[in-house]
């Protein structure tokens, strides 16, 4: 299942069933050549895009449950789930991520015995909302289309004498062609 990959890369998969919410637009989107520039950067981008829509606070949250993952002492477990708690879940978080009180009840309930995986019901709810609301805005952002070099889709204008709209073209160029 789709929501179950837990990596970057399956925030920009070029896979089309796996994108295929994001519209058709976004289904025709290559994004191989994305992939080359993200394996350095794509962290980063995404969060400065993040950031410019005021929810940063999904990804650094999302990162924060990908490494805490990877925590092999029960002691750092304990103090790494705390930390994670502490910024994104409590009520008083200064990053409090939007997930719902029963998610919360049982995150808190969890990290009194935590386990790698007593983030995971909050961590695919904030990765489902990015892959529905964020990732979309995100591919049609002045920071992708300059990352890939794409111009954004054409302005349609309205003539003055015709009721029809037709794409920007130069000047010149037959309008059926």
């Amino acid at each position: 299942m789709f929501f179950e990959q837990t990596s970057m890369r399956a925030l920009f998969s070029t896979h089309p069933k796996q994108n295929q919410d994001l519209g058709k637009e976004h289904n025709r989107t290559p994004l191989r050549e994305l992939f080359q520039i993200f394996q350095k950067r794509g962290v980063e981008v995404f969060t400065q895009f993040l950031r410019s829509q005021f929810s940063e606070e999904n990804i650094e949250f999302w990162l924060a449950c990908e490494d805490f993952k990877t925590t092999e002492s029960a002691t750092k477990l304990q103090s790494k789930a705390k930390q994670i708690h502490a910024i994104f879940i409590d009520k008083e978080a200064p990053k409090e991520i939007n997930i719902d009180h029963s998610t919360k009840a049982t995150i808190e309930k969890n990290i009194l015995k935590p386990t790698r995986s007593c983030f995971d019901a909050a961590q695919s709810k904030i990765y489902s909302l990015m892959k529905r609301d964020c990732y979309p805005r995100f591919l049609s952002s002045d920071i992708y289309l300059t990352l890939t070099k794409r111009a954004g889709p054409p302005t349609m204008i309205r003539r003055r004498s015709r009721s029809f709209v037709f794409n920007e073209r130069p000047e010149g160029t037959a309008a059926w062609s």
